[in-house]
């Protein structure tokens, strides 16, 4: 089963004809969420220059051009409505930054956490972008990125386990009888 085809044809009957303007708050949030995505970007160029892991660099880089796709789809669409883009930082130099000293940047362990709390923010913010779209293109569009979002945080959930890097709360043990 093809996701992205299921999704589209759930949207597909809303898609036809004639689109009405972009609401505020569509806006608003359609431009939060491409200016949350640029500077995710900029913390991700960084984690890919000093992560010690190579499992965990390769799962950053697959996150890294999920975000990048979404963020060009997200310009675009904003450009297209005439919508002004929210004005990034320059993009930080892929390169050797092995030689930054230990404490003076992040550990394997925190990257990961950062990014797996990164991708729920992304997500539990995309949701309610859907929720609280009215036009169907900008629900489809955003219910892409879910998907996108998902198919990289089940491989890194998977690597976490495996390095035993997930930050997680005590088991609940019921002590009344």
């Amino acid at each position: 089963m093809n996701y992205f085809e299921v999704l589209y044809d759930t949207f597909k009957p809303f898609l036809d004809g004639e689109k009405k303007p972009l609401n505020t708050l569509e806006v608003s949030n359609i431009w939060l969420y491409a200016g949350m995505g640029e500077n995710t970007l900029r913390l991700e160029e960084i984690w890919i220059n000093t992560i010690q892991d190579n499992e965990l660099r390769e799962k950053v880089k697959n996150v890294f051009l999920v975000h990048k796709e979404i963020v060009t789809e997200l310009k675009e669409f904003l450009v297209k409505e005439g919508v002004p883009l929210p004005n990034p930082s320059a993009p930080k130099p892929i390169g050797d930054y092995q030689g930054i000293p230990e404490g003076a940047k992040y550990t394997d362990q925190e990257v990961a956490n950062s990014l797996s709390s990164n991708l729920l923010i992304a997500m539990t913010f995309g949701m309610r972008v859907i929720t609280e779209s009215i036009r169907a293109d900008v629900g489809f569009m955003l219910s892409k990125f879910l998907m996108k979002h998902i198919s990289v945080a089940i491989p890194l959930k998977q690597l976490m386990l495996e390095r035993d890097w997930i930050q997680e709360a005590p088991p609940y043990i019921n002590n009344v009888n």
